[in-house]
């Protein structure tokens, strides 16, 4: 704070105007800053544009996902509501897909069959017995795996943006540290506190902290929008599992 103070006042008592006379007009503008940047500096920005170029590819990935995902789930949805036979509604999961209540039916579908054929088995000359589910427990677990699967598949490559969010700044202020650095080494090189030695050295070092806040605050945004969508998604499927419980435990138990 004593080097910063110092160097305010001797910004004052000097005047940008005979600065410029002495010194030259000091170039800060974003395009000189990057062409007269550091390599440290580029390898910081570099980093920091990989980070902010992934994370808005998986931003947009993700969205089109939840949208496909949503607007399948309502026509899924009422297609099970209206069939009256499982059957039928396994006749359109291949083009639901995106749902991931499309994953929870296919996995109690087979449960529920394997069980009702283990019971089924008749013996020679005997009719066959009614259909009866053996285990609601078994069907039970079969759904609540599901769910774990389809929850995974949802929050793939979401954990991203949560790292983007949190490094980034820091990455970003790293740069803007060695910046500011390089920067006083400047004044003692020169013995100058002048606005034109020390100014582009300082707004070079801020441009790694404005790089590091465009990557992460987008980031910090979607990353909880996203997840706020997941949380949808799993109590839609832990109500869908109910149901699909108790449709099992009234027509076959």
């Amino acid at each position: 704070m004593r080097t910063l103070g110092t160097l305010a006042l001797a910004f004052q008592t000097q005047g940008l105007a005979g600065d410029t006379a002495v010194n030259g007009t000091s170039n800060t503008d974003i395009i000189s800053l990057l062409l007269d940047a550091t390599p440290l500096s580029w390898f910081v920005l570099v980093v920091l544009l990989i980070f902010s170029a992934t994370s808005w590819g998986i931003i947009i990935h993700k969205r089109l996902q939840m949208v496909r995902a949503r607007r399948q789930t309502a026509t899924f949805l009422d297609i099970f509501r209206k069939s009256s036979r499982f059957s039928e509604v396994q006749s359109v999961c291949g083009n639901l897909a995106a749902s991931p209540l499309v994953g929870l039916f296919l996995a109690g579908y087979a449960e529920l069959n394997a069980q009702l054929r283990a019971a089924g088995e008749a013996k020679p000359g005997e009719p066959p017995p009614r259909p009866t589910l053996r285990s609601l427990e078994s069907l039970d677990r079969a759904l609540l795996r599901a769910t774990t699967v389809e929850l995974s598949r949802l929050e793939s490559r979401v954990g991203f943006l949560a790292t983007t969010a949190s490094i980034t700044p820091y990455i970003g202020l790293f740069g803007t540290v060695v910046g500011i650095m390089a920067s006083f080494q400047g004044i003692g090189d020169t013995g100058s506190t002048s606005l034109a030695v020390v100014a582009p050295g300082i707004a070079e070092a801020l441009v790694a902290t404005a790089a590091g806040l465009f990557a992460a605050i987008p980031a910090v945004y979607f990353y909880n929008d996203l997840t706020g969508q997941v949380k949808n998604f799993a109590g839609s499927m832990d109500d869908f599992s109910m149901e699909f419980l108790n449709i099992a435990e009234r027509n076959f138990s």
